[in-house]
């Protein structure tokens, strides 16, 4: 073996997805890929779905979407026909795989990317549900600067329903910041995303769980 040779090591995140995934730790049964909770009780899916069916409706041409953090797809297959082109994005290559081979449509694609590491694919909005939430500072700062190359972008955090001090770091994985009664705010520091307009579309309280889902759509400033 030569001593010099490297080996490229894929970061952490990828890591924890694949294991979450393989061992079912959002639930599901054995040789499933489920996505937990948020992606599937219907007093939480049915409002977003319909909300975001809404808004992506009211555009013409319809817009190309960038949904980052796909997950099994329950939701985004809701959304491919209200979009000129829908690009589904998740950092599990075997989830992808299963993703090409359940979900078919002539205006939809899949990728396996890292949304922190890899370059994004063009589009005119993104979707970032519950994604954020589980991944560490370094990489939300990463994901936010690739934001801009969008006009609009659509974030569904988990947050406390009270008052919270915004942007506790985590270590990516399963957890979310929840547990520190934080959450994820893109225009506080360390992120300060800039951004044209702000809109809260949904606030859903989560069944079983504390805290509330709540959906923004923000109009992107271009730097």
């Amino acid at each position: 073996m030569t001593k010099n040779k490297k080996f490229k090591k894929p970061w952490p995140t990828k890591d924890a997805m694949v294991q979450i995934y393989k061992n079912n730790l959002w639930g599901g049964q054995k040789s499933e890929f489920y996505s937990g909770l948020g992606s599937h009780h219907p007093e939480l899916v049915n409002p977003y779905a319909e909300t975001l069916s809404s808004f992506l409706a009211t555009f013409e041409p319809p817009l190309v979407v960038c949904d980052l953090g796909c997950g099994d797809f329950n939701i985004g297959k809701e959304l491919v026909k209200y979009s000129g082109k829908y690009i589904a994005i998740d950092i599990v290559p075997e989830l992808i795989a299963h993703n090409k081979k359940t979900f078919k449509a002539k205006n939809l694609e899949f990728h396996s990317l890292d949304i922190a590491k890899d370059n994004l694919p063009s589009g005119d909005c993104a979707i970032l549900r519950q994604v954020l939430q589980h991944i560490s500072n370094a990489e939300i700062k990463s994901v936010v600067e690739k934001l801009y190359n969008f006009k609009y972008v659509i974030l569904t955090e988990h947050l406390p329903e009270k008052d919270f001090e915004p942007n506790k770091d985590i270590i990516s994985g399963q957890g979310i910041r929840l547990k520190k009664h934080s959450g994820v705010s893109l225009l506080a520091p360390p992120f300060n995303f800039r951004i044209k307009e702000e809109k809260q579309l949904l606030s859903t309280k989560s069944p079983g769980y504390k805290g509330v889902l709540v959906t923004t759509l923000y109009k992107v400033k271009v730097p």
